[in-house]
């Protein structure tokens, strides 16, 4: 670039430390760099967090306030709930017991150099991962619908075979029907028989 090696470079590092780097890397190098005002500092340190929260989603209590150049719990608390979590660059848990802050969320920083290839193999991992998911959906559903044919051809044979027995049953009640008519009908039969009995006995007399 056209600034590196003039006297305006130490404000190119500036920029690049907004932009990828942390409150340790500012003091390593602070010697050559202009002084931070209050709101810098404050900045840098809330981007350290972010840069800190990329790596590990659960970060000690020793291992922050010696990034941030904090003296006390109290002090590092009351940062990462006042200065982080309310101005919603991140959101987590602080765990007392445990000495530590559990990231739930973080918001992304500009890449470093040489992380452009190690993204584009991350989101090349992902392309491929979901192309895989995406042929492993479309399979259960192909064999969602196969299954969906089979029942449906199944329920037709199903429902064919209980009209079969329906038309089977009728056809034998209404058979069984019309031979008791024909049993009714004929002389001397039942019908006849029934009037027989309900005719009046003669009683027989002695014979004297």
């Amino acid at each position: 670039m056209m600034v590196e090696g003039t006297t305006n470079s130490v404000y190119l590092d500036v920029l690049r430390l907004f932009a990828h780097g942390t409150w340790s890397d500012y003091k390593r190098i602070s010697g050559h760099l202009p002084q931070l005002v209050p709101e810098q500092i404050l900045k840098l340190k809330q981007l350290t967090v972010l840069t800190l929260a990329e790596t590990n989603k659960v970060l000690p209590y020793d291992q922050l306030m010696k990034e941030l150049d904090v003296t006390n719990v109290r002090e590092l608390e009351d940062f990462l709930i006042n200065e982080c979590m309310y101005a919603g660059i991140v959101r987590g848990k602080l765990d007392q017991l445990r000495r530590c802050f559990e990231v739930q969320f973080a918001a992304g920083r500009d890449l470093r150099p040489g992380q452009l290839g190690s993204m584009i193999q991350t989101l090349s991992n992902w392309l491929a991962t979901s192309d895989n998911l995406l042929l492993s959906i479309q399979e259960k559903i192909k064999w969602a619908d196969s299954m969906s044919d089979l029942d449906k051809k199944h329920r037709k044979e199903v429902e064919d075979r209980v009209e079969e027995v329906k038309k089977s049953l009728s056809l034998k009640a209404d058979i069984d029907f019309r031979g008791h008519e024909e049993i009714y009908s004929e002389p001397g039969g039942v019908m006849d028989y029934e009037e027989d009995r309900s005719r009046p006995k003669r009683r027989r007399h002695p014979i004297p």
